[in-house]
């Protein structure tokens, strides 16, 4: 029976994150509510705020769960490259391909400049908080190249991973800022500016 009653939880959460992603879409997030939400999602408002507390939370969480499955493909795979340039191109496709997986380039339009710029209504401290988390979690790949020798050993890899992890919030703006996206041009400026982080503009 808890078993069943569990099923029917995540069916409730996943019916109430479409219904918001949707109405993200459709109206924009700041002019959504969470009644509108709950409305579409077929609950009451109450019973959203018993799962995520706010429409913030229902972002949140995706990007959360997007960023943790990207960072298990990486740490899966990132012994298997060679060249660091290639370890690293790869880190920055697979953050990208799982945001854009969760929520659609439109969005990201609308929420990356209060990510970047900051802004009202809970959004930029609250993702700030879990970016530190991501943050870390890059400078932990880069530990991982910096132990198999493919990176300096004095490489400060905090700040390594605070450069990428911004640079990567940059180029998704970017890259979202038409809904027709040029993944070839995306991938190609990536390699060439992370070509130059890693290789430097010394003689």
């Amino acid at each position: 029976m808890s078993g069943l009653r569990e099923r029917q939880k995540a069916l409730r959460r996943k019916a109430i994150s479409a219904a918001a992603v949707a109405l993200f879409q459709r109206q924009g997030f700041r002019e959504t509510t969470v009644e509108q939400i709950a409305r579409d999602a077929g609950v009451s408002a109450p019973t959203v705020f018993n799962y995520f507390g706010s429409k913030h939370e229902i972002i949140l969480e995706m990007i959360k769960e997007a960023d943790r499955r990207a960072l298990v493909d990486v740490h899966t795979r990132i012994r298997d490259f060679d060249d660091p340039i290639d370890a690293l191109c790869h880190l920055e496709h697979i953050l990208v391909s799982y945001a854009l997986h969760v929520l659609p380039p439109a969005l990201w339009r609308e929420l990356l400049p209060l990510v970047l710029v900051g802004g009202n209504g809970g959004l930029p401290e609250a993702y700030r908080q879990m970016n530190r988390g991501l943050q870390a979690e890059i400078a932990n790949v880069l530990r991982e190249l910096q132990a198999a020798g493919k990176l300096r050993a004095d490489l400060d890899v905090e700040l390594a991973g605070f450069l990428l992890n911004d640079y990567s919030h940059l180029q998704l703006l970017r890259l979202t800022a038409s809904d027709e996206l040029d993944m070839q041009a995306h991938s190609a400026t990536v390699r060439a500016t992370t070509r130059l982080m890693f290789e430097g503009m010394r003689a």
